[in-house]
């Protein structure tokens, strides 16, 4: 929670029920169903897929490696999530800076039919001071992935507060439609003191630019905090403006949904 922040704990803003309901129904719309992994294979993919196939909706996203698009693609068609996007992840995870491997990957996701793409920020760059290295990776992914919706990982657990906001303020200037907290590769993921100092630059740069949470949210209530979190500071918000990568999470919220029926 944040400094000055007034809505109730969230034992008493889920109940009733009926609360927590609702707040799950949008939550799984606001999903990037994620499978990143080292051991990721075809039916692991496809199992993604039938997993985004709910009874109660598809997520936003479904979040996979360059090599499995093509596959993505297909199941998407073949279930009929008409309304799902495809997202992949470029210069992931280390977030090296090197504008020749974002272009070709930006590329290589693009023509393989990534709908988005998931930038890691040269944050190592940031912290050394490097902002022309952190602007070129910036400006070649806007130009690349020009059409297509474009996140920029911050790996917010590795900065300072004043890092962060600095981080935040260089990616919007660049163009790019998301702010997004971690890969969820290293110690530290997702916080509400980061969300808060993003969201706080977001509402400050106005436009349309959203949040997305990543990184160790593995239960609905936690998902529920960070949702309230972008409606205090952006008012309401769908997947327009708010998301949150998981893979734990989505089980948490199908089971809550599956016990109201």
């Amino acid at each position: 929670m944040c400094a000055g922040s007034v809505w109730p704990p969230l034992a008493e803003s889920i109940d009733p029920a009926s609360e927590q309901i609702a707040a799950a129904q949008q939550i799984l719309r606001c999903i990037d169903l994620t499978s990143l992994g080292e051991s990721d294979d075809r039916g692991r993919i496809i199992a993604l897929c039938a997993q985004a196939a709910s009874p109660y909706g598809s997520p936003a996203a479904i979040c996979v490696y360059p090599e499995w698009i093509d596959l993505a693609c297909i199941e998407r068609q073949r279930l009929e999530l008409t309304s799902m996007a495809i997202a992949s992840v470029v210069d992931f995870p280390d977030g090296s800076g090197h504008v020749g491997r974002i272009e070709a990957e930006c590329r290589r996701a693009i023509a393989a039919g990534a709908d988005e793409i998931d930038l890691v920020l040269p944050w190592r760059s940031l912290i050394e001071g490097c902002l022309d290295t952190v602007g070129q990776a910036l400006r070649i992914a806007r130009e690349t992935a020009e059409g297509r919706i474009l996140k920029v990982i911050l790996e917010s657990g590795e900065l300072t507060p004043g890092q962060i906001r600095l981080a935040s303020e260089l990616v919007l200037q660049s163009g790019a439609d998301f702010l997004k907290t971690s890969t969820g590769k290293r110690a530290i993921g997702a916080t509400p003191a980061a969300a808060c100092i993003m969201l706080e630059v977001l509402r400050e740069h106005g436009g349309t630019a959203g949040f997305k949470a990543a990184g160790g949210i593995r239960t609905l209530a936690s998902a529920i905090d960070y949702l309230r979190l972008a409606q205090q500071y952006l008012g309401a918000v769908d997947s327009s403006r708010f998301r949150i990568g998981a893979s734990a999470l989505w089980q948490d919220v199908i089971d809550v949904l599956d016990s109201a029926r």
